[in-house]
């Protein structure tokens, strides 16, 4: 693919009290790899998901030591060996964080993405797994149907947003007309940007149905989004 291509891999890993850590690690390998870093994402039931963030970041680290050269690896090697340490670190520089990441970087603060379905086959399964993917990256926002529209609209950390784009591109979230489980290919990023002083924060991720495209729009005049609604929304009802 011109993608280029993704894998999940497995691993357990002894952490700090002895006990075992799975470890389910998604590497997105674009054409240019290795000259190009991976995307990296970290899930674990058994981690925090600051600690999956703080492990990614490390691997990451990791990763540019390696460039030009193939590395997987290599950085599964260097977690199942250093793992307790990055958590033991995670733990205890956590309540230093906000004085780290003050004006360290333009990606700083909190970023916007407005996502465009084209269908949900199956509607009750996919909405679950966009709830919890959510919830595990701590986004905020709308899941919002209006007649065929379908829209994906998500606030938070813009690394966390990243992570959701992977998570949405690369897993079978949805089935096809035959019945089996398929990747979502048909969605269009409309926006991503950073978030505004006059755009209102939403507190929680919900899943709502319009059934007008009045309601629609007050949902996003009332989040100080019209400017976004206006340049994004009613061209797909053409």
């Amino acid at each position: 693919e011109t993608h280029g291509i993704t894998f999940r891999i497995q691993i357990s890993v002894k952490e700090l009290l002895d006990t075992d850590v799975l470890l389910k690690l998604l590497f997105h390998l674009p054409v240019n790899y290795p000259s190009t870093l991976p995307d990296i994402s970290v899930n674990s039931d058994q981690l925090t998901r600051a600690q999956c963030m703080d492990v990614k970041d490390k691997l990451l680290e990791q990763a540019k030591k390696h460039l030009s050269e193939p590395m997987v690896h290599d950085l599964i090697l260097w977690i199942q060996q250093h793992l307790k340490y990055v958590v033991k670190q995670s733990a205890t520089v956590c309540n230093e964080k906000p004085t780290l990441s003050k004006g360290t970087s333009t990606e700083d603060g909190i970023w916007m993405l407005l996502l465009h379905l084209d269908h949900m086959r199956a509607k009750a399964k996919y909405v679950k797994t966009v709830e919890k993917w959510t919830s595990d990256l701590r986004l905020t926002g709308r899941l919002m149907f209006m007649g065929r529209i379908i829209l994906i609209l998500l606030q938070g950390d813009r690394s966390n947003i990243k992570e959701y784009l992977i998570l949405q591109k690369t897993s079978k979230v949805d089935v096809d007309s035959s019945g089996k489980k398929c990747k979502e290919k048909m969605i269009s990023v409309l926006c991503e940007t950073k978030v505004q002083s006059q755009h209102k924060r939403f507190q929680t991720f919900e899943v709502k149905e319009y059934s007008t495209l009045d309601e629609l729009q007050k949902e996003f005049e009332s989040a100080g989004l019209t400017t976004l609604f206006s340049e994004f929304v009613p061209p797909l009802l053409k």
